[in-house]
């Protein structure tokens, strides 16, 4: 990483409210999926709070990404 532009940190902080929010989703579709075969369906207070433990690390993996390739596509200094 060349330090230019956003840190990794910043990127993840700035998307992990939708990082979060895709989470709840998930969980919430999964319980649905998973009632099919006799398990219970989570409120959505148990969704938000799993979607907020599980978006975190699945954000910054994504910011990762993300800073990855901003590198990638910035010009190198010696070409």
């Amino acid at each position: 990483m060349n330090g230019q532009g956003w840190s990794t940190a910043r990127i993840a902080l700035a998307l992990y409210p939708f990082g979060a929010g895709a989470m709840a989703v998930n969980v919430f579709f999964a319980s649905l999926i998973f009632s099919w075969v006799g398990l219970p369906v989570l409120n959505t207070a148990w969704s938000i709070v799993l979607g907020c433990l599980i978006g975190a690390p699945a954000t910054w993996y994504f910011a990762r990404h993300i800073r990855r390739l901003m590198d990638q596509a910035e010009p190198r200094a010696n070409d």
